[in-house]
């Protein structure tokens, strides 16, 4: 089983500059690579200060420049605000800057308030048949002459300029949760990423199932592999109640996160305060105790055990998501912690 990290500038107040948080994410990157880390993943957000990406690709571009063994992840970028000759071109552009590191996961997009800026107010759930047509298209831009005559975008032929180092293609991922998204990756012959959130490792074992499912149901495609990615925390043998900031720190996170998703109040310079913990009072899912047990927390040892159950279950990469509203030095012992004696388990 193969690591990752999952990677943004997380901005919670004035306090720190946003030129330091990017010099905190190109700290923990190449940490990652040093420490034996397949890829690093940037996703796409806007206009939130908590979550900072407005597009992944000069992040990674600068990545490129900084680094020579670990991949580069779009992952993921957002189906609805890409025209698919724009994507074809960035992300084979990257890959000529990366000499063939680039790979990039897709998604429908999830949060309505920016669908409300970017796409004229477009559902949400509306972004499925924009990935749906996205995914095909890029990949026929990136091969050669191609027009197109679909029901999002139409346009007379093109072709992706640059084409990418790696052929056929670049690796290719999709955001699924649902059976259908997974049968549509596995249909098109992407890869899969999932997260189980603030559920148990039964969500993850449901998971697998539905991607098993769609490997089954289509056996003349290459089997494609699977991610999961959990926020991930690894506190010291010697400190007991070490979990506890993590936790607190993850359950603030998903707070604001119901705050952005909720889309009932309009953000101040890029701020929205967390939903308050009242709100979550019958969610005991939300519960630091419980987010201790559902997220990746734990001393080594307990890491180390879950992830086999992961490896076991036939998960090929685990993506180390460092999201969790704490601070750079939290976040870069629990990473160094990870790549000092949780990584060496499964070499």
């Amino acid at each position: 089983m193969r690591f990752s990290l999952f990677v943004h500038m997380e901005r919670w107040d004035d306090s720190v500059s946003h030129r330091q948080l990017f010099e905190n994410l190109t700290e923990l990157t190449l940490m990652a690579e040093a420490g034996g880390f397949e890829t690093v993943w940037v996703g796409e957000h806007h206009a939130m200060e908590y979550t900072i990406s407005p597009s992944p690709m000069p992040l990674l571009g600068y990545l490129a420049g900084q680094t020579s063994t670990i991949r580069l992840g779009a992952g993921t970028i957002i189906a609805p605000f890409w025209n698919p000759i724009r994507a074809a071109g960035e992300c084979a552009l990257l890959d000529v800057i990366s000499n063939g590191r680039m790979e990039v996961g897709l998604a429908r997009g999830a949060y309505q308030i920016e669908f409300d800026r970017l796409a004229g107010g477009l559902s949400a759930t509306e972004g499925g048949k924009h990935l749906r047509e996205l995914v095909p298209a890029v990949r026929a831009l990136w091969q050669g002459n191609y027009a197109h005559d679909g029901e999002i975008w139409q346009f007379p032929t093109a072709t992706s300029v640059p084409k990418p180092v790696q052929q056929p293609t670049p690796p290719m991922w999709i955001a699924a949760r649902d059976p259908d998204s997974h049968d549509f990756a596995v249909a098109q012959g992407c890869n899969v990423m999932v997260t189980p959130l603030m559920k148990d490792d039964d969500e993850v074992v449901d998971l697998k199932r539905k991607f098993d499912t769609a490997v089954d149901n289509h056996p003349e495609v290459p089997k494609p592999q699977i991610m999961v990615l959990r926020h991930t925390y690894v506190h010291p043998a010697d400190e007991p109640d070490g979990w506890r900031p993590a936790a607190e720190g993850i359950q603030k996170f998903y707070r604001t996160f119901d705050a952005w998703f909720g889309n009932k109040t309009t953000p101040d310079n890029g701020f929205l305060e967390p939903s308050p913990e009242s709100k979550f009072a019958e969610r005991p899912e939300f519960s630091p105790e419980s987010l201790h047990k559902t997220a990746m927390i734990g001393t080594p040892a307990e890491v180390i055990d879950r992830l086999k159950f992961y490896r076991d279950l036939g998960v090929d990469e685990f993506s180390f998501w460092t999201d969790n509203s704490l601070s750079h030095e939290q976040k870069r012992r629990s990473l160094q912690l990870f790549i000092d004696e949780v990584v060496p388990a499964f070499r």
